[in-house]
C-alpha cells in the first residue's frame, strides 16, 4: 500500500472562527489545515478512508491528497 498526505479543515469550524465563536466540539485549529496520513492502494482509496473518519457531511474539507514523499521515490 502507499501512503498519502492529506490536507483537511473544517469548514463549520472555520466560519465560526471568523464570527469570533467557537465550535461546541471541535478544537478552533480544526479552522486551520491538519495534515493526516493515510495508506490506501490509490488516492480515490484514500479520500473513502478520510470521509470515512472525517465526514464531509460534518463540516470537514478535503484541500488536497499528494502521495507521501516516500512512496514518490520508491
Amino acid at each position: 500500500m502507499k501512503k498519502f498526505e492529506i490536507g483537511i479543515y473544517n469548514k463549520k469550524v472555520r466560519e465560526l472562527v471568523k464570527m469570533g465563536e467557537r465550535h461546541k466540539n471541535l478544537a478552533d485549529s480544526w479552522a486551520d489545515l491538519h495534515y493526516v496520513e493515510i495508506s490506501a492502494n490509490d488516492e480515490a482509496e484514500a479520500r473513502a478512508k478520510l470521509d470515512r473518519r472525517y465526514p464531509a457531511a460534518e463540516g470537514y474539507v478535503i484541500e488536497g491528497v499528494m502521495l507521501s514523499a516516500a512512496d514518490k521515490f520508491a
